[in-house]
């Protein structure tokens, strides 16, 4: 009895230590859940949507960014991070993201990445829209002095419209700026003068909120950080946020394309050379559809970018030039003109635009090159053809060696250009077999002479 208590005691004891084991293990650490009262879940792990601006701010980069701080809003993200490089864009497309930016519940951080971009032009409006705004080391900003609508000379009208524009961006970032609680003076400074500053510079001008070596350490320094939305404070909690990357849809990336002003002026050159060979060739159809097309898409991207007309017009008005050419011999004058008036229209076609907006001169003048190559081509191809001797047709019979078929004396047939041909001989009688000289044609009898004596 003693020992069966003895080992009933020590399967009493190594049960106590094994449920005492089992207890420290459980993710409770404590009293086992009852039903219906679950022990707390583990806390999901927080979300922060991430959407890229590199590169022109555009009515493709305006969809892109109202979608992505859409898309963070459905997917209750924390934050919707903007990694951005720019150096500028449109007006409106920058006045569209700057709206959705304020009016969102959604938390967003602009962050200027990776080391050696910037934002500039309308990528400080876009920085000064942000919840939060960062840069990383070694990037800059500002230059934000409006010039997309400008051009023209300095005075009258033209720098009327530039004053209220300018002034116009500069009650837009200063109210930024007060929203947001940044540096509006220098907000206004860059506007006006166009200066530019570092993340360093930036950071002790109250321009920017902090400065990050990476995108996760942007993350953990905004950790716990309170934010203002339209709805009240809001708490980030970002730290080891899981990242999700938005990234362009096929249509924003089609748009984002035409919003280039070398691809407009590479689908309108192509459009001319279709036009050009539907026209010198009818009946083809496939250049005239090809060419259509790349019109209407050339006019879609100058709609976009807002072009100058008399550079258009001028465009258009080489390609008259060039079809003009097809079907007047000119001897390449009206080639010449056309070549010139492509070449001025595609200099004036951006010239309002920014810099990074305009067609790149290399392009203009290979493509003017290419084009006056080929009609250089074209026309002397057409040049010779007109001075080579006729081979086809009744012209193309004189002097066409062939063969007496029977005896010419003078009349018989003879073996020409592989037909056979009644003719008359001009040289007496000429025996069957020898070679003849076709000299003329009278109807359809051709007058002939001995070959040996028309070679002598």
């Amino acid at each position: 009895m003693v020992r069966r208590i003895a080992v009933l005691g020590r399967i009493a004891t190594a049960a106590f230590f094994v449920a005492l084991a089992l207890w420290a293990a459980s993710p409770a650490g404590g009293t086992p859940a009852l039903p219906g009262q679950g022990a707390d879940p583990p806390a999901a792990a927080s979300l922060v949507d991430v959407i890229r601006l590199n590169g022109v701010i555009a009515p493709a980069t305006g969809r892109y960014v109202v979608r992505g701080i859409r898309d963070a809003e459905r997917d209750r993200a924390d934050a919707l991070l903007i990694e951005m490089d720019t150096p500028g864009g449109l007006l409106k497309s920058m006045d569209d993201i700057t709206r959705a930016m304020i009016n969102t519940e959604m938390p967003t951080v602009v962050y200027v990445y990776p080391s050696g971009s910037r934002a500039a032009s309308a990528g400080v409006f876009i920085t000064y829209a942000a919840t939060i705004a960062a840069m990383a080391p070694t990037t800059h900003l500002g230059a934000a002095h409006p010039v997309t609508a400008g051009g023209g000379s300095p005075g009258g009208e033209d720098k009327t419209l530039m004053t209220k524009i300018t002034n116009d961006s500069v009650a837009g970032i200063r109210g930024l700026a007060i929203r947001r609680g940044r540096n509006a003076a220098w907000a206004e400074k860059a506007v006006r003068e166009s200066v530019s500053i570092t993340e360093t510079e930036a950071l002790a001008l109250h321009v920017i909120d902090l400065v990050a070596d990476s995108p996760r350490d942007l993350l953990a320094k905004i950790d716990g950080r309170a934010v203002q939305t339209p709805s009240g404070t809001r708490r980030l909690h970002t730290r080891n946020a899981r990242m999700v990357e938005i990234p362009m849809d096929l249509t924003e990336q089609f748009l984002a394309l035409l919003s280039d002003p070398n691809v407009g002026f590479i689908l309108m050159t192509m459009a001319i050379y279709g036009i050009i060979f539907e026209l010198s060739n009818p009946g083809s159809v496939f250049p005239g559809v090809i060419g259509g097309l790349a019109l209407i898409l050339a006019l879609a991207s100058f709609a976009v970018l807002e072009v100058n007309v008399a550079g258009l017009l001028l465009i258009g008005f080489s390609l008259i030039l060039f079809i003009a050419d097809i079907k007047v011999p000119s001897h390449g004058i009206l080639t010449a003109g056309g070549i010139v008036s492509f070449v001025i229209g595609s200099l004036l076609l951006t010239e309002r635009q920014a810099p990074f907006l305009r067609i790149s001169l290399a392009l203009i003048f290979s493509m003017a090159a290419l084009t006056g190559g080929f009609f250089a081509f074209a026309v002397g191809a057409g040049l010779r053809a007109q001075g080579r001797k006729v081979q086809t047709g009744r012209e193309g019979l004189v002097g066409a060696v062939g063969v007496a078929r029977t005896q010419l004396g003078p009349e018989g047939t003879v073996f020409v250009q592989g037909e056979i041909w009644s003719a008359e001989s001009l040289d007496g009688v000429i025996p069957a077999g020898a070679r003849v000289r076709v000299a003329r044609i009278q109807g359809l009898r051709l007058q002939v002479k001995r070959e040996e004596a028309s070679a002598s």
